[in-house]
């Protein structure tokens, strides 16, 4: 090379090339691996509109119910003390004992009209008086938008999504990666099995779900106290959003500014002769008496238990409050999910299930632990199987 060859590119540029170089290589496998589209998309036109119509809807976001914090203040420090040097075993020691399914497994229908099976974390497959209700369906390896890294599953779904019944409706709770997945969602919309599929979200979730190709005629977005009916004049189902305190939003500017840009929900799932609660992500709030009072009692409730901790106490019940939310909303039989699939907080692994198994007994409350995909009819309710002790211990 020429003396004014390495003028006109003095190292530093060369540097400065190369990195750059990088850098477009790694936007290229960005975009190939579709880490982009896990963002989802930007509501406009009608959907915006109707979006900022909503009461719970100001200053371009939606707000809870009550004043709620994400994140108490001072809090960072103290969760990253638990991070790395908390000793909980955060993860099961031992494979879980999951019950296998297959698309046979649902061709009796259920003999007292109610029948659940729990899939892992939020995902619950509902059979309600010859309806078939999937709730926050997530069967992605991680709960992220990347691939490579984010919450990996303990478990096996113990369904294969191939081998998924017809489903009538979908139902999402909001937005979040472990309660909204991208290739899941993918891969219902493709399902010629499922064509008859209806996806039934909160305000604005049907932008992310048109990005991902659910056709618009498909999707039906509700706002609290609305509700929609699934099905014919043979059978059918009321599916009605229910106000919960949570957060949305699929960016990390979501999680640690306002954000908000979606609404989130809990559930009332309502067939010809039973009825059936889904609390999706929520924290405790006095609505929850509302809900029973309008829509309950309810033979079957679905309610969180698991992720919670002292950093953000508003947004996520524990076990205890789980119980509690259960009596609010006059249920008769609670099945607890968000558990046992996914490393989200920093208490133990099984704490959830101890926690609950304690307080149900304390408030008298009959209470289902199914293993992952063990179907479950509330009407035929035993004593829990505490199966999560069965494990080896470290």
């Amino acid at each position: 090379m020429t003396e004014s060859r390495r003028r006109r590119f003095p190292p530093r540029h060369w540097l400065a090339m190369l990195l750059a170089l990088v850098a477009v290589c790694g936007l290229a496998a960005v975009a190939s691996t579709d880490w982009l589209a896990s963002f989802g998309g930007q509501a406009s036109g009608e959907r915006l509109q109707r979006m900022q119509r909503s009461p719970r809807f100001r200053d371009g976001a939606f707000e809870n119910a009550v004043p709620t914090t994400k994140l108490l203040p001072g809090s960072v420090g103290r969760m990253m003390k638990q991070r790395f040097g908390g000793d909980e075993q955060r993860y099961p020691p031992s494979p879980l004992p999951i019950v296998q399914a297959t698309r046979d497994s649902f061709a009796t229908p259920p003999t007292s009209g109610v029948r659940a099976t729990w899939l892992g974390h939020s995902t619950v497959l509902v059979e309600i008086d010859g309806m078939r209700v999937l709730t926050d369906p997530v069967w992605s390896d991680r709960a992220s938008p990347s691939r490579w890294v984010g919450p990996r599953r303990f478990h096996p779904p113990p369904l294969p999504l191939n081998e998924l019944p017809p489903i009538d409706a979908v139902i999402i709770s909001h937005d979040h990666y472990d309660h909204l997945d991208m290739e899941t969602i993918r891969r219902l919309a493709r399902d010629s099995a499922q064509q008859q599929l209806r996806f039934v979200v909160p305000l604005g979730i049907g932008a992310h779900l048109e990005r991902w190709g659910v056709a618009p005629e498909r999707i039906v977005e509700l706002d609290w106290g609305d509700s929609t009916r699934i099905g014919d004049a043979t059978r059918s189902v009321m599916l009605t959003a229910t106000p919960s305190r949570h957060f949305s939003g699929r960016r990390l500017r979501d999680a640690i500014g306002r954000g908000n840009p979606t609404l989130w929900a809990t559930w009332v799932i309502a067939g010809s002769q039973h009825r059936a609660f889904f609390s999706g992500d929520t924290g405790f709030f006095d609505g929850f008496a509302a809900i029973g009072e309008r829509y309950g009692p309810f033979d079957l409730t679905m309610i969180k238990i698991g992720a919670y901790g002292s950093a953000w106490p508003e947004i996520h019940v524990d076990p205890e409050q789980a119980v509690r939310v259960h009596g609010l909303v006059r249920g008769r039989v609670l099945l607890p999910i968000h558990w046992s699939t996914f490393n989200l907080a920093f208490h133990a692994w099984d704490e959830p299930a101890e926690r609950v198994v304690s307080a149900a007994q304390a408030a008298s409350v009959t209470l289902i632990l199914p293993r992952l995909g063990q179907p479950v009819e509330p009407d035929r309710a035993s004593a829990p199987d505490p199966w999560w002790r069965t494990l080896r211990r470290r």
